[in-house]
């Protein structure tokens, strides 16, 4: 396959994803995607089939579902059927039986805390044991962020090449002092670590086109402070997710939990991270 087909299809998928991420709570349409990529039906979808290994039927079910198993344990104040209407679910009889068809539980008994039961094995595969007692975030407005990106799947070491990658496109386009962000768009406690989304990002002016960009939204946020080692971050979302947000008058948006380094174990020789971590959040009424 040439480089420019390669770079091409990896936009389109790209654009997908960040589409779906954007517009969960809505119909997304394969006329709609088609469109936006300029394509013909069959040729966007036959590129998405063969570079994600699924339809696009089934990456929108798979990403609603993983956003409303969170929601439901971080939106304490919300009730299911708000959930379902927020993760594009029309109809509560279908959401029920989806979820359940994927997480076992029904989303009563996942809300009430059976996601313990679930997550259990999950938290064999973490490398860090770390906790977070009693840790508390700044909340603050955090202004928009415009990112060139490159996504992983899976959460996990092999990561370090998406942002070998990064630094190449940077020094070839002689990028200084951006940002490098990392965008978390699934609970890993919930979602097997290799199944989990990972976007590798810098911040780059308006203008940049080398790669696929998008922009990471004003809003809301908390922010946790972090220093630490490869796995901590793991146990970081496990404490938000779990502990803090259910219990902090806040709830957490679609958007996707991220976080910007000072010190990034996957682009130096150190074995630690320095990083602040961003939840956008609302409050909760």
């Amino acid at each position: 396959m040439k480089k420019e087909t390669k770079h091409f299809r990896n936009d389109v998928v790209n654009r997908t994803f960040y589409y779906i991420y954007k517009n969960l709570e809505y119909k997304v349409t394969l006329d709609e995607l088609a469109k936006i990529n300029h394509l013909s039906k069959y040729h966007y979808h036959r590129i998405i089939k063969e570079e994600t290994g699924k339809t696009l039927f089934e990456i929108i079910a798979d990403e609603r579902l993983k956003k409303a198993a969170n929601l439901l344990i971080t939106n304490s104040h919300s009730t299911i059927s708000e959930i379902a209407n927020q993760c594009g679910y029309i109809s509560h009889s279908s959401f029920i039986k989806a979820f359940k068809s994927r997480y076992i539980y029904t989303p009563t008994q996942w809300k009430n805390g059976s996601f313990k039961k679930y997550s259990k094995q999950l938290l064999q595969d973490f490398t860090s044991k770390r906790e977070f007692i009693d840790i508390e975030p700044e909340i603050k407005i955090c202004k928009q962020i415009h990112c060139a990106y490159i996504r992983h799947k899976g959460y996990n070491k092999t990561i370090k090449k998406s942002w070998e990658k990064l630094e190449a496109i940077a020094y070839e386009n002689s990028l200084e002092n951006y940002k490098e962000i990392a965008l978390f768009h699934d609970n890993p406690v919930i979602t097997p670590l290799e199944n989990c989304s990972y976007v590798a990002c810098i911040s780059v002016e308006k203008d940049f086109d080398k790669i696929s960009t998008f922009d990471i939204p004003e809003s809301l946020c908390a922010v946790f402070y972090l220093k630490g080692v490869y796995g901590d971050v793991l146990n970081l979302l496990r404490y938000v997710y779990h502990y803090w947000l259910p219990n902090s008058g806040y709830e957490a948006k679609i958007i996707p939990a991220y976080t910007i380094y000072y010190k990034n174990y996957f682009t130096t020789d150190q074995k630690n991270f320095e990083l602040d971590f961003f939840i956008p959040i609302r409050i909760a009424y």
